[in-house]
């Protein structure tokens, strides 16, 4: 019978030298970026600040697209104003709502960026709004 030591007793009397150790220790690193940054979901702190500052650019422009059909729906020639707007060239139809101030926040000299496209979609997407009453009963 041959001397064959199974594959148990080899791993024990295996006995890896410093270098092996060295770049067995890097290797485990490397992987462990590369699957980190990749499918772990990690990021570095400037990729991070980017994607804080663009969730929170795009909540104040749902925000301020809220307002601003709410206030175009309260305008008294509201009616009016929505058959001009589906009117309006698609490409106009931002211009016509900044221009009409409806996505310019109280205090602010500009228009807010992105607030407007929503603004239109959200416009064109319900129903007209009922005319204004006369006389205001509560």
């Amino acid at each position: 019978m041959t001397d064959n030591p199974s594959l148990w007793r080899r791993w024990e009397s295996y006995r890896p030298s410093k270098t092996t150790w060295f770049w067995s220790c890097v290797a485990c690193v490397i992987a462990t970026l590369i699957v980190g940054f990749t499918a772990g979901g990690w990021a570095t702190s400037g990729t991070a600040a980017q994607m804080a500052k663009a969730a929170a650019d795009d909540a104040t422009d749902k925000v301020v697209a809220e307002i601003c059909v709410n206030r175009f729906e309260k305008s008294p020639d509201a009616s009016t104003q929505l058959a001009q707007l589906k009117k309006a060239a698609t490409w106009d139809r931002e211009y016509f709502i900044e221009k009409g101030g409806w996505v310019t926040l109280p205090g602010a000299k500009d228009p807010v960026r992105g607030a407007a496209d929503l603004c239109v979609n959200q416009l064109l997407t319900t129903a007209a709004p009922p005319p204004a009453a006369a006389g205001g009963s509560s």
